[in-house]
């Protein structure tokens, strides 16, 4: 695997050193706030979160993903695709003793870290399927990607100041698996205390 080839940028030095544990990395992304988007969508590169000291899913996962690379690990993605009506979410993979995790930027108290106990992607992506609904109780999670790795765009994407449209599309546009097989239908409705439970938010937006 390539080096990570910017270790010159202060921003990085400074912010990834320390952050030597997937934990860690949960924590630090834990503790920006949410973006929230108020002057428009973005996807923001790496650097830019770090300037802008906010993100939200696919700008805290590219970010974990630089932070894994920056300490010599694979930078994966791994998109969990719903219905229309709901909206995909990105976590970030990583592998401890033959086992998956995931780190996760979310606002919500689902949809969030996965400690590495995952035998297989399969199986760490269908532990986010009994969290995934709407308000209705509807379940929505359809499918996932395979790892998807950002070595494949080279080094722009670490510090650019344009936002990174093409990185989401081509996730989205790459293999996914289903998540549902027909012999689960119909799906039974969430229950009333977990999507109490599901709209429990960490940031509240500005005013």
């Amino acid at each position: 695997m390539r080096e990570f080839p910017r270790r010159d940028v202060k921003e990085f030095k400074k912010a990834f050193r320390g952050l030597t544990s997937p934990a860690k990395v949960q924590d630090f992304l834990d503790g920006l706030r949410f973006n929230f988007e108020r002057k428009g969508e973005t996807c923001r590169s790496p650097l830019m979160v770090l300037k802008n000291g906010e993100a939200h899913c696919m700008e805290g996962s590219m970010l974990a993903a630089a932070i894994f690379w920056y300490h010599g690990h694979q930078p994966l993605l791994l998109d969990l695709r719903t219905v229309p009506a709901d909206k995909d979410h990105v976590v970030v993979l990583f592998k401890k003793g033959g086992y998956w995790g995931a780190v996760s930027k979310t606002n919500h108290a689902v949809l969030r870290y996965r400690d590495p106990v995952f035998r297989t992607v399969r199986e760490l992506a269908m532990s986010y399927f009994n969290e995934y609904f709407l308000d209705n109780g509807m379940k929505t999670l359809r499918s996932f990607s395979r790892p998807f790795s950002l070595l494949r765009y080279g080094e722009d994407w670490l510090a650019s100041e344009r936002d990174l449209w093409e990185i989401p599309a081509d996730l989205d546009a790459s293999p996914h698996a289903s998540a549902l097989p027909q012999s689960a239908r119909p799906l039974r409705l969430a229950d009333k205390i977990e999507i109490r439970t599901g709209k429990i938010t960490e940031w509240k937006p500005p005013r």
